[in-house]
């Protein structure tokens, strides 16, 4: 079985990497709105936190983590802005401290968790290994979210090696949630690491393939740039499709962004 320190370390740096470009924002600018529509800086912060505190809950207590999922089936359009929400109109200092906290918390529960242990989720249930991805990959799409409304550019690390192969894993899922079936056959998928590595996944005489930067992929599957605007390249039909449908975040697939410069 998989160590699940290195993910979970990934993660720790993930969040304190945000937490260092949000800590010493003024008042006026937590209410920034970002790319998100509706939302502000507060907003995805507030998320993060709302999100984590749902994983701890998830980790510690599967009977009191059900309640939650009965919560999310009353109103299932509008359960993760109303979190959001809840928690962007805290004071700043106060929604800081709790998202620390709540993260804090999460930390020491995944690494005390025991070996094959599995948690409850809005999906299937995860691994130790899975929580900490899903939660990296949320921090690092939200973040991006801020810097972009903060003007600030941040480099790539090889952190997204965790997104990467989360995005890979869930391209069924990606058909799934949109009633369609997906292809029988997998595909070869190579990506082009920030260190400049190759990360490969699937056959590597697959017929059908993706190649480009692991950057672009990530952007891809968290919705966080449209695909005419990356660098990504896909060899087949059903690559192709896919690439058009992929999303490694759990829900309901979203519109994504507009290509640069749509409406200008």
């Amino acid at each position: 079985m998989a160590d699940p320190t290195p993910v979970i370390d990934d993660l720790r740096a993930e969040s304190e990497e945000l937490d260092r470009l949000v800590a010493e924002l003024s008042p006026e600018q937590w209410v920034l709105a970002t790319p998100a529509p509706g939302w502000t800086i507060a907003h995805q912060i507030a998320h993060l936190a709302w999100t984590d505190r749902a994983a701890l809950t998830a980790v510690t207590d599967p009977d009191g983590f059900q309640q939650l999922i009965e919560t999310a089936l009353t109103a299932p359009d509008s359960y993760v802005d109303e979190g959001a929400e809840e928690g962007a109109v805290l004071p700043p200092g106060d929604l800081l401290r709790g998202w620390r906290d709540g993260r804090a918390a999460l930390d020491r529960a995944l690494r005390q968790a025991p070996p094959g242990a599995r948690f409850p989720w809005y999906g299937p249930p995860m691994a130790v290994a899975s929580m900490a991805t899903a939660r990296l990959m949320e921090t690092w799409a939200h973040g991006l979210d801020v810097a972009d409304t903060l003007g600030v550019v941040r480099p790539p690390t090889d952190r997204l090696k965790h997104v990467a192969r989360l995005g890979v894993r869930t391209r069924d899922f990606a058909y799934g949630v949109r009633g369609l079936t997906p292809p029988n056959e997998e595909f070869r998928v190579e990506l082009t690491a920030p260190s400049g590595h190759l990360w490969a996944y699937g056959p590597g005489d697959a017929p059908q393939r993706v190649t480009g930067p692991a950057l672009d992929f990530c952007l891809l599957v968290t919705q966080r740039a449209n695909r005419t605007d990356l660098a990504l390249e896909a060899v087949g039909p059903d690559a192709d499709r896919w690439l058009d449908l992929a999303q490694a975040f759990a829900g309901p697939s979203g519109a994504g962004r507009p290509p640069k410069g749509a409406g200008a």
